[in-house]
């Protein structure tokens, strides 16, 4: 149903904008995007006391109307441009009445387009508690503009400010806060001449930023240009000159209407909790002790929810099998479409813990402090303080990590982190390299208490994080930054977590894997189970003959004579042929067409791994158990040679390809999803398997 009115929020960063929005809407709320760019779009929905319906665009959150990153260049051109299916009829300016001096900047600058506007003064109830002394009908009568006083946290205000939403269009426009006319007079004049507006802030501000508009035509956009060079506009000093001028405004306004103690109580409580926080070895090492608990909860919490979820999918798929007769389309919906969305549902566990924590840290104020001290080191490397979190929660996955970049404002910045997030090694390593480990690697000790196969696996992890770290390096030299690298952090105050926005944002982003990654590794399992069960011409059909001859009816059971069918179909499936084909490509790095075919399935998830070798070499017994696998693969020989076919080089060999490749379907739906691009998927894709193989070629060859 089509909304009766229109309502943009607009705010700083840290202003409970966000908060606000949530208790406007509820649950009553979308995600896209904004049209042409990659930036998500929030829109939700309110019922207004008079019973219309108001549509609420949740703007990225900026300090002023000129950007510095991407998401800051959304809102003014939200605002400026006409008659579109995002333009407002109303603003809400979201101030925070602790930080009033520091918000009224933008406030100013909005209020300056002359789009009717309210203002919720937000965290009313810190800033009584803190002992500042707000007029706040002086306030509103200076400036023009209704002021709603609301707590969004604790949804306080909420009705007043929907009664003010309702009467919007009764309002009279805002008071003027500067002359802004007088800051660059020639130029104003000749654009507002030539793009026909009677607003002379807009047409400053297609001064400064008509390179970006996407609403200008080039033409508009060139001429605009010629009328720069005409005048001598110079936009920095423009900008510095309206800056000064906006807080001599809000300098004079405060004096009028706003009391404020010299020390606020709740800063100096947190000034006092950061001495120890963010504290140079203190710091590092509580924040260190945090991760910790992080990494281990996230492993331990979601085993039983995940095994869980594991045994309900079992169940259905037994259930299946027994309702349903025997068929290739029932084979098809068992093996493809249910096997594939239980690779969905079992990561929900990990992405609900990681961002329950993520949410935890964001609302209590500490990932504030965490970005601050880690900034320094990480810039060296070409990332941010804020990849941090991604990054030590690629150990579980990398799916919940590169979803949790959305923190990083920065798109260099935060490109970088989503390209080097799965080189970081996540639990669906781990079946594979304890396997391989356990086939070459001894089980003894070294110097007493060093176990070989624990030193072993712990080199691949220190592997992981160090490969992370170089491939960045490089990627900051070769990733061309769109904005410039500012990094603008403000320090709130402590508070207490929302459990309600914790339990909301699990909800929200769980709900957004399983909807949009899910999809594409549903498609992928069944593509990969059409590949592993059909093969070209009479093939199957042959094998099926040859297996009811008596020499293997009489001599084998029941169950190794269907062992070696299903392997033998394998191998001439169009997966198997597929094997066959890129032998000669794997060959240099020890690889044969059975690992061939491991390395195709294990695509759609790292751990498919051990049952396509439980397959291929006709494990007896439970397939599921690793042993029996592992004695398979340690008594494989090589045809040619007689030698066994997973020797030390063939495993450290092959334990290099998993520790790089890209095989991990989810992971490059969510990097798309992130991204909105499928390049940077496909070339993270590419050049992932380039070091793969690289690195599996040269442990090979030196082991070998």
């Amino acid at each position: 149903m089509k909304a009766d009115i229109r309502v943009a929020l607009v705010g700083n960063p840290n202003t409970g904008k966000s908060t606000l929005f949530n208790a406007l809407t509820g649950l009553n709320q979308k995600i896209g995007n904004f049209p042409g760019v990659t930036v998500d779009k929030k829109i939700g929905y309110t019922q207004l006391p008079d019973g219309r319906r108001a549509e609420i665009i949740d703007l990225p959150g900026t300090y002023s109307l000129y950007p510095k990153s991407r998401d800051e260049s959304i809102v003014f051109s939200v605002l400026a441009e006409k008659a579109t299916e995002l333009t407002p009829d109303l603003i809400i300016v979201i101030l925070d009445a602790t930080n009033l001096k520091r918000n009224l900047l933008l406030y100013t600058q909005v209020a300056d387009l002359k789009i009717p506007v309210i203002i919720a003064l937000n965290m009313i109830d810190l800033s009584k508690k803190a002992g500042i002394d707000i007029d706040i009908n002086k306030l509103a009568e200076k400036l023009g503009v209704p002021i709603i006083p609301v707590s969004a946290r604790k949804v306080e205000g909420i009705g007043e400010l929907k009664t003010a939403i309702s009467y919007a269009n009764k309002f009279a426009l805002q008071q003027e806060s500067i002359d802004v006319s007088a800051l660059a007079p020639g130029i104003i004049e000749s654009i507002s001449k030539e793009i026909d507006t009677d607003n002379p802030y807009f047409a400053l501000q297609l001064a400064h930023q008509h390179e970006t508009l996407k609403f200008l035509t080039p033409a508009q956009s060139d001429r605009i240009e010629e009328l720069e060079k005409e005048h001598g506009f110079h936009s920095q000093k423009a900008q510095a000159s309206e800056t000064i001028a906006r807080y001599n405004y809000i300098n004079d306004l405060l004096y009028d209407t706003v009391k404020t103690p010299v020390t606020a109580h709740d800063e100096s409580i947190s000034n006092k909790i950061d001495k120890v926080l963010t504290h140079k070895v203190f710091g590092f090492i509580i924040f260190m002790g945090i991760l910790l608990f992080m990494f281990q909860s996230i492993f331990a919490w979601s085993e039983y929810p995940m095994s869980l979820i594991e045994g309900l999918f079992v169940w259905i798929e037994g259930g299946l099998r027994t309702l349903l007769p025997a068929g290739p389309l029932v084979n098809l919906l068992i093996d493809g479409v249910v096997a594939g969305l239980s690779g969905v549902m079992v990561f929900i566990p990990q992405i609900a813990i990681l961002f329950a924590f993520i949410s935890i840290l964001e609302d209590t104020g500490y990932m504030s402090r965490v970005t601050f001290m880690m900034d320094k080191i990480m810039r060296k490397v070409g990332l941010n303080g804020k990849s941090v979190v991604p990054l030590i929660g690629g150990f579980a996955c990398a799916v919940p990590s590169i979803m949790s970049t959305r923190t990083i404002e920065n798109w260099k910045d935060r490109m970088i982190t989503i390209m080097v997030t799965p080189l970081v090694a996540c639990s669906a390593r781990l079946p594979v390299y304890t396997l391989l480990i356990a086939l070459v690697v001894p089980n003894r000790n070294v110097w007493w208490i060093f176990n070989l196969q624990g030193l072993a696996l712990t080199g691949m992890y220190v592997l992981s994080l160090v490969s992370a770290v170089v491939v960045a390096y490089v990627m900051k030299f070769i990733l061309k930054a769109r904005e410039r690298g500012y990094f603008i952090m403000e320090l709130p105050v402590y508070r207490m977590p929302r459990w309600n926005n914790v339990l909301f944002s699990m909800y929200e982003r769980s709900k957004t894997f399983v909807l949009e990654a899910g999809k594409v590794i549903i498609a992928v399992s069944v593509i990969l189970w059409v590949l592993s069960s059909y093969g070209p011409g009479n093939r199957f059909a042959n094998i099926e003959k040859k297996y009811q001859q008596p020499q293997f009816t009489k001599t084998m059971t029941p169950d190794s004579l269907t062992r070696m069918i299903s392997t033998e179909k394998l191998e001439n499936s169009y997966a198997g042929v597929l094997g066959h084909v890129i032998e000669p490509v794997i060959k240099p790095l020890g690889f044969d067409w059975k690992i061939g075919i491991a390395l195709i399935t294990s695509f759609a998830a790292r751990e498919v791994f051990v049952g396509t070798m439980a397959t291929i070499y006709s494990v007896e017994g439970d397939a599921d158990r690793i042993d029996s696998v592992q004695d398979k693969m340690r008594n494989a020989k090589n045809p040619n040679t007689g030698k066994p076919v997973f020797n030390l080089a063939v495993a450290f060999s092959l334990m290099m390809f998993y520790a790089f490749a890209m095989q991990c379907a989810s992971t490059v739906a969510v990097v798309y999803r992130e991204t909105k691009d499928w390049r940077w998927p496909a070339a993270q894709f590419v050049y992932m398997t380039a070091l793969a193989y690289g690195a599996a070629f040269l442990v090979y060859n030196l082991l070998k």
